[in-house]
């Protein structure tokens, strides 16, 4: 990969053996969402690459869990509002279930980086400033405060609002912020009194490292910096101070951290000029959408996660999503009749690639598949996702009709045993029980439609006489799938492999109607050789004859 090479030769100007350091950052003020997957797996396929190569890479995931709460996300009670702008692990977690805030969306994040064979090491910002690493660095932001203004100041040329129409996140708004009339201050207590960020310093003394601040709740306090004081440095400080800490040699970001004057720009500014170490080679990424609905946010809730994605695609389906596309390019996920076709597509990617193929196309299902040190489980008989959820449709999800129907789907080679079609078998059942709309289910009729019987004409009786003495030589999905579309063929007076003329498809798509008619008295569904398969022959005889 073109990014790993980059990441290999900005080593080369640092210090010799530096170990080499990919970097995500992600702030659980919200459930972590598909969009913000693409944070991690972007440095995870460069990671992934070089460890490949032989090379030792780590990768980390900054929690920015002493971030402010920002905003209660939707599906919240209202009186979370209360916790607003203090530190995510000093609000409670809103189920009770654990710690606090933060890890209440770290949980499910963990477990699907987990399924997804994601390694990562785990920083808590929370721990890394109140634990005292980051003094020094402070410190030294406190002391090269002017030279830091004087650089933001260069990019200080929007308002508030103005950054909201121009769709930066919500990471920039300390770029904004102005000095006060005692001057510029990157740095911000949490306050003593209401542990909130509602704070201005008033004044800031080198020698004894103390921090005098006011608050919007009234209290006055004085802070040593790493010894009695909460707080920590402004986005825009933050992030640069992190990079020369970590010694970051690889770090992506989305679009509004990568426009000319946003974070990364400031950033790189700063962690050369005041801290005296290098930027990160850097990707910048595209969104990730869902279909149906706008930009993705965290803060506001309501967002699919990763963990709701494992319950639909197979996890080397989720990673190929992510890696078949270069960072700069946006897509959607659907969660509607879409997935079908996504597991088609993984599907046929993997026939072709089989017994060669493109070395790209190769290299990338190989990613998908696992990672240098792991690989991830796999459906061992990757039965059409259409069929397995047809399946389940008709069956209402009974083991033991899913084994008959799908043990009578090729012909010499029966599947004896659903491990087989695991874990895809349990992705459609989930789909169909969560996703599938309800106008799409499949209602088979209890007993014969004998009206709409009575009434055939003598070639739609013929038609579907041919069909029901056909089902015992073609009792398989190639077979009933032949039969079927050969039956107007054989009433035409043509042979089974006459090539479809107009006028046949017609009378195809004819006696289709009328079989889902008399089966579940609908002009469609499910694909009819799959319904018959599911319905068994004895079945199907009792609900076509008078």
């Amino acid at each position: 990969m073109a990014a790993a090479d980059q990441v290999i030769a900005e080593s080369e100007h640092r210090a010799p053996g530096m170990r080499l350091v990919c970097a995500s950052g992600i702030s659980p003020s919200g459930p972590v969402h598909l969009g913000n997957l693409r944070e991690v797996m972007v440095p995870h396929f460069v990671a992934d690459e070089l460890r490949r190569r032989g090379l030792d890479c780590r990768h980390i995931l900054s929690w920015d869990d002493f971030d402010r709460l920002r905003k209660v996300p939707a599906g919240t009670p209202a009186s979370f509002a209360e916790y607003i702008g203090r530190p995510l692990t000093s609000v409670p977690d809103p189920c009770g279930e654990h710690e606090n805030w933060a890890e209440h969306f770290k949980v499910p994040f963990r477990a699907a980086l987990a399924e997804l064979g994601v390694e990562v090491t785990e920083i808590s910002q929370t721990e890394m400033y109140l634990s005292g690493a980051y003094t020094e660095q402070i410190l030294h932001a406190m002391r090269n405060r002017q030279q830091i203004d004087e650089i933001l100041r260069r990019y200080r040329t929007a308002k508030a609002a103005d950054y909201e129409e121009q769709g930066h996140s919500e990471a920039d708004d300390d770029i904004m912020e102005e000095p006060t009339d005692v001057g510029y201050f990157p740095y911000k207590p949490y306050c003593s009194a209401c542990d909130r960020d509602f704070t201005t310093v008033t004044e800031f003394s080198e020698e004894k490292a103390e921090v005098s601040y006011t608050c919007q709740c009234g209290h006055s306090d004085t802070d040593i910096i790493g010894n009695t004081g909460r707080g920590k440095l402004v986005w825009k400080v933050d992030w640069p101070m992190r990079w020369a800490f970590e010694g970051v040699t690889f770090e992506a970001g989305g679009v509004d951290h990568s426009s000319p004057g946003s974070s990364f720009t400031v950033g790189s500014q700063l962690v050369r000029d005041v801290f005296s170490s290098r930027p990160p080679s850097y990707l910048g990424y595209s969104f990730v959408g869902v279909r149906g609905m706008a930009k993705m946010s965290g803060s506001t809730g309501g967002a699919p996660t990763p963990g709701d994605a494992l319950r639909i695609l197979e996890a080397p389906l989720v990673r190929w999503l992510y890696v078949r596309r270069k960072p700069n390019q946006s897509f959607t996920i659907a969660f509607d009749q879409e997935v079908a076709r996504i597991y088609d597509e993984w599907d046929a990617v993997s026939r072709r690639l089989a017994n060669g193929g493109d070395p790209l196309e190769q290299s990338v299902r190989a990613r998908s598949l696992g990672t240098a040190t792991a690989t991830l489980p796999l459906t061992v008989r990757p039965v059409p996702f259409r069929v397995l959820a047809s399946v389940v449709d008709i069956t209402t999800g009974d083991e033991q009709q899913i084994q008959r129907i799908l043990g009578d789907m090729v012909e010499g080679d029966p599947l004896t045993d659903l491990g087989q079609v695991r874990p895809r078998l349990d992705r459609a059942e989930t789909w169909v029980a969560e996703q599938m709309p309800a106008e799409d289910r499949t209602h088979v009729r209890a007993v014969p439609d004998r009206e709409q019987l009575e009434q055939l004409t003598n070639a739609e009786r013929e038609a579907i006489d041919l069909v029901l003495k056909g089902l015992e030589d073609h009792w398989s999905l190639d077979g009933l799938t032949t039969l079927v579309y050969g039956v107007p063929k054989l009433q035409a007076g043509l042979p089974l492999d006459t090539e479809p003329t107009p006028e046949l498809k017609a009378a195809q798509r004819a006696l289709f109607s009328l079989l889902y008619r008399l089966l579940i008295g609908s002009d469609t569904g499910p694909r009819l050789p799959t319904l018959l398969l599911a319905l068994g022959a004895e079945r199907i005889r009792t609900l076509l004859t008078i």
